[in-house]
């Protein structure tokens, strides 16, 4: 199967300003993204897609191709991820004279995701594709909340009441039922789904759990805060084992 690798980074952010290249232990945020596609051996040509001259030249510095600009019209704050997706497969399938049967696309906002995390989410994918169809294969985790138990929404004559109902009342944590977390992480998608859908979960799409202790991604300073003191913490003990060896 043809795969292209995107990682999208918009110049524009609300939350922690020119946070796709802001330094995080000592590389810019875009570039652990970029070295880990890379390092996947994965795919032939790892893009960036932006619409910010400055990204673009961190990018290209770090390895990656930005063979296009993205249009300002797709670079707003409340712009899709869908529709950047489908304006990076048409532009890469031109630039590069390929067509795709794989679109992969990394989340550049969340550092902790791995080489092996990248591997494996695309080989459960295709895995999968061989035994049944599905449309996108993206990453989740347990989540934190629940909305049979503790997530809530006012009611139309204001008091507050649970977000989704059962027959029996959840009283207790573990009997609510599992829900899960859209993680910013990897998403593999069927490059034909890109083309003819307008939304993630138009389709058939599935979850890739991963743990928690990757489940971050940078909306806000606390998250970077957070974010940093994982990837040192896990960085460190990567240290002490190689030491140990």
């Amino acid at each position: 199967m043809n795969m292209i690798c995107v990682i999208s980074a918009r110049g524009g952010s609300q939350g922690v300003p020119g946070k796709n290249i802001r330094p995080l232990l000592g590389k810019p945020v875009i570039v652990w993204a970029i070295e880990k596609a890379l390092a996947s051996a994965l795919f032939s040509h790892v893009v960036v897609s932006t619409d910010s001259p400055e990204i673009a030249e961190v990018a290209k510095a770090a390895g990656a191709s930005v063979p296009f600009m993205r249009p300002t019209e797709l670079a707003q704050s409340c712009t899709g991820k869908f529709q950047v997706w489908k304006h990076a497969l048409e532009a890469c399938e031109k630039n590069f004279g390929e067509k795709y049967n794989i679109y992969v696309d990394i989340d550049c906002t969340n550092p902790l995701i791995e080489v092996q995390d990248i591997i494996d989410i695309v080989h459960k994918y295709k895995e999968i594709k061989n035994k049944r169809p599905i449309d996108a294969l993206f990453m989740t985790s347990r989540a934190r909340h629940n909305p049979y138990f503790n997530l809530l929404e006012y009611d139309s004559n204001g008091a507050l009441k649970k977000s989704k109902q059962l027959p029996n009342e959840v009283v207790c944590r573990q009997d609510a039922p599992s829900v899960y977390a859209h993680v910013a992480g990897v998403y593999v998608l069927d490059a034909a789904y890109i083309r003819r859908a307008d939304y993630l979960l138009d389709g058939h799409t599935e979850g890739f759990l991963i743990p928690s202790t990757k489940a971050h991604d940078i909306d806000d300073q606390n998250d970077f805060d957070i974010i940093e003191y994982l990837l040192k913490r896990r960085l460190s003990e990567e240290k002490k084992t190689k030491e140990c060896i």
